[in-house]
């Protein structure tokens, strides 16, 4: 017992005496020699040739503040910057479309410019425009009366659909359909024959991009001021919105089509786009200078026009083959929630027929401060209670009254070298 004593004064004093040894002349370990750092932790997980190599780039000096501030300076913008996204919030001078839910699943798209000291008169009330300016796109405001507004930047189409008109327009789904059929590339060169209100010439500006030329021919005064007016207030909307340019490469020229076969010989044409009521006095002035094997889109309102163009073009002898003709259809769908009762689903499909069509006043109020009324689902509805009971159920929505009601076809015309016999 004695020397059990003797042992453990000894350690003891060893371990208090400071000289940074432990019993048996071992080093005495801190507590925060314990742990290891993240570094060493790496380390030994590494076989040793690869823990060599992390202990020389641990151990290299760190770059000067002044080389940091360059790689910074060169780093690559943002894709948002880079790509012409809007930056953010609304602008004054820029355009912005508020969304209303109405009656019979319909939604009332109001467009207005936004100025300081204006305000946007719906049905539902009055939104000051500075409430809207120095907001982001896709929030919900409330007018004077209470109604909510959906706020948003109206695309090309929507701007197309709601702004001012006189003649008809072409509607974005046959442009679409007419682009295709031209195979237009940025850089082309598109003749358009009748400006109307300037759709087409909105849509084919930015298809032939920054390098690419569009000719726009209109026979009317009062048509031709109104599709120069429409294309510069988006170019001028579209520069307050967005970081980039919009193309400034339309030309709109008031004059008759068929009386400008001296302006078409210094010209050469990958594409031409007719929309006009007689197109079949046009082609012997276009068809000098399109290019061989180039595309011409007729713009027709019925199956007669099109029979007539093409007996212009057999008695005539013109160098165009006919390809193609079609007729666009559009339809809109609405997905609505059909609970389910005693075991059983409703009715899955309802038909155009089965759906109540609203009154004549209803109708009537389609026209709001030449605004249009279209078919769509509602926003910010909350789920129902029983969720759970419920299921998403197409049926065919009751088509808008301008979209399905509109009739058109489209003639695909292509120049062609005849065979000389």
């Amino acid at each position: 017992m004695r020397a059990w004593r003797e042992l453990r004064r000894s350690v003891s004093s060893a371990l208090s005496s400071g000289d940074g040894s432990g019993p048996g002349g071992r080093p005495r370990r801190r507590a925060w020699e314990v742990s290891l750092s993240p570094l060493e932790r790496v380390r030994r997980l590494l076989p040793p040739e690869k823990a060599a190599a992390v202990g020389r780039c641990a151990a290299a000096p760190p770059a000067p503040p002044e080389e940091e501030e360059e790689e910074v300076a060169t780093a690559p913008q943002a894709p948002s910057e880079a790509s012409g996204a809007c930056p953010g919030p609304f602008r004054a001078g820029e355009f912005a479309l508020a969304e209303m839910k109405r009656k019979h699943n319909t939604v009332l798209r109001l467009l207005c410019r936004l100025a300081a000291g204006s305000v946007l008169a719906s049905p539902g009330g009055l939104l000051p425009h500075g409430n809207i300016i120095g907001q982001l796109p896709g929030q919900v405001l409330r007018t004077a009366a209470g109604a909510r507004l959906l706020l948003r930047r109206p695309s090309l189409e929507d701007y197309v659909l709601l702004m001012p008109r006189g003649p008809a327009i072409a509607y974005p789904k046959d442009v679409s359909a007419m682009l295709m059929m031209m195979d237009v590339h940025p850089g082309d060169t598109v003749l358009e024959t009748g400006s109307g209100s300037g759709a087409m010439s909105l849509f084919l500006s930015r298809a032939v991009g920054p390098k690419g030329r569009v000719i726009s021919y209109e026979i009317r005064d009062d048509h031709h001021n109104l599709a120069k007016k429409n294309y510069g207030h988006w170019r001028a909307a579209w520069e307050i919105g967005h970081t980039e340019e919009w193309p400034d490469n339309v030309d709109f020229i008031l004059k008759d089509i068929s009386t400008a076969a001296a302006d078409m010989k210094s010209i050469t044409l990958d594409a031409v786009v007719l929309d006009m009521l007689n197109p079949q006095s046009a082609l012997s002035v276009v068809h000098p200078s399109l290019k061989l094997g180039g595309a011409c889109a007729v713009y027709l309102a019925n199956i007669t026009q099109v029979i007539d163009l093409l007996d212009r073009i057999r008695t005539c002898k013109l160098p165009f083959l006919c390809e193609r003709i079609i007729e666009v259809t559009y339809r809109n769908w609405l997905v609505h929630p059909a609970k389910i009762k005693n075991c059983k689903s409703s009715q899955m499909v309802e038909t155009q027929e089965n759906i109540k069509e609203p009154s004549q006043k209803e109708y009537g109020e389609i026209h709001i401060q030449d605004q249009v009324v279209l078919n769509g689902s509602e926003y910010n509805e909350s789920p129902p209670d029983d969720a759970e009971t419920y299921r998403l159920v197409p049926y065919v929505a009751r088509p808008s009254y301008w979209q399905d009601g509109h009739s058109a076809f489209l003639t695909k015309l292509r120049k062609f070298r005849p065979r000389l016999s």
